[in-house]
């Protein structure tokens, strides 16, 4: 078969991204336009303010990609687009962008899921090295601000199939990273802040509390009691569940335990102040008590996930690990399921740290494989916030 060139397009939350990837297996070009400068001032991402600058960079961004790649609206030859999960008046501005050209092209139209897409950035990078012999049953820990899912991923065929065997059941970890940052003045994004200020504090200073998840998802005995009235109960299986809300409360006490709150609101005003804070801004306002605690929040968090991931692996006696997604770009994450997954002899994946936050080159390469099938999407299909990975 010929190379198929597939423009993916992707605006679920705060970044305006086309791409152009090759077959699944090659990035021909990759344009992001961040939304950071705009909801900076609000400490997280405002939905309406993210709709309206989708709705300004959509256009060009999109050229942009296409220049890039060195084609044209009617040389590529699939559109694909994030249908969710996001907020849903982002993901419309793609999806109707996506389903104009579609229209007006006459091309085949194809519908992602966002959470797909994160894991096939790892496989996207994985080919473009040349290794194809991906081992199975893969394990993907997908962590992000919005996002923190177990999924069992399996290839039948040329279609890929999930099994989620764990999520959050409150904050997902990037969450808990921008609310504690905003929490400590630190501003927003606040994962990149504390994974740049944790090396220079003492990650065993403040003593955090594993989570202890004591009740049933209410989502899973709901999909139960839809299951028994449709068919013999299910075998009970673990669940590999997370949960942050406890360590953003535990922070928060420390801070009122601690007096910490004039410290605080001497830095969020001070940091406000730099339009650019660097490394250097940030250390200059923060005392060691601070970035102790910075550090010891972020050792909690990447125990906690390393740990029920691998937990997971053991139990459903896995190949493969993928960890991918905006928070797999932590260096001590990485650091951590490098030096545990080894001690598993589990090899362990992630995307480099461009394809690990929002990007339109993992959507592309995810509708490969539906492109490959005739897996196309009816141009009435719409955005789905909640949307499930299956």
């Amino acid at each position: 078969m010929s190379d198929a060139y597939i423009l993916g397009i992707e605006s679920s939350c705060d970044e305006t991204a086309a791409a152009v990837v090759r077959s699944g297996a090659h990035v021909v070009s990759n344009v992001v336009a961040s939304q950071i400068a705009t909801h900076q001032p609000y400490g997280g991402v405002v939905p309406e303010l993210a709709s309206r600058e989708h709705l300004r960079a959509i256009v060009p961004v999109v050229r942009a990609a296409l220049a890039e790649a060195g084609q044209t609206y009617s040389s590529v030859d699939a559109i694909a687009v994030t249908q969710g999960p996001g907020l849903a008046g982002a993901l419309l501005v793609g999806i109707t962008y996506a389903k104009a050209l579609a229209f007006a092209l006459d091309k085949p139209l194809i519908a992602v899921n966002h959470l797909e897409g994160h894991i096939h950035a790892v496989l996207l990078e994985e080919r473009e090295k040349g290794n194809h012999d991906v081992q199975f049953p893969v394990l993907a820990l997908v962590v992000s601000g919005g996002h923190t899912h177990l999924y069992l991923a399996q290839l039948r065929d040329d279609s890929w199939t999930y099994e989620n065997i764990g999520h959050t059941r409150d904050d997902a970890a990037g969450e808990a990273f921008d609310k504690v940052a905003k929490l400590l003045g630190l501003g927003y994004p606040g994962g990149p802040i504390i994974d740049n200020l944790a090396p220079y504090g003492d990650p065993k200073a403040v003593k955090f509390p594993s989570a202890q998840i004591k009740h049933l998802d209410r989502r899973g005995i709901q999909n139960r009691d839809i299951q028994s009235k449709n068919s013999d109960p299910a075998p009970s299986v673990p669940r590999f569940d997370f949960s942050y809300s406890g360590i953003k409360t535990a922070v928060l006490r420390h801070v009122e335990a601690n007096g910490m709150r004039a410290a605080i609101e001497a830095r969020r005003k001070a940091l406000t102040l730099i339009p650019k804070p660097k490394l250097e801004d940030y250390l200059a306002h923060c005392d060691q008590h601070t970035l102790h605690l910075i550090a010891s929040f972020q050792r909690a968090i990447v125990l906690d996930l390393v740990s029920r991931t691998l937990a997971a692996a053991h139990a459903h006696e896995i190949a493969t690990l993928f960890v991918t997604g905006g928070v797999a770009a932590n260096r001590e994450l990485r650091k951590t399921f490098e030096q545990q997954a080894a001690k598993e002899g589990l090899p362990v994946f992630f995307p480099s740290r461009p394809l690990s936050t929002d990007n339109a080159a993992m959507i592309a390469a995810a509708a490969y494989p539906k492109f490959l099938s005739k897996n196309y999407a009816p141009l009435d299909f719409s955005a789905e916030a909640g949307l499930v990975l299956r």
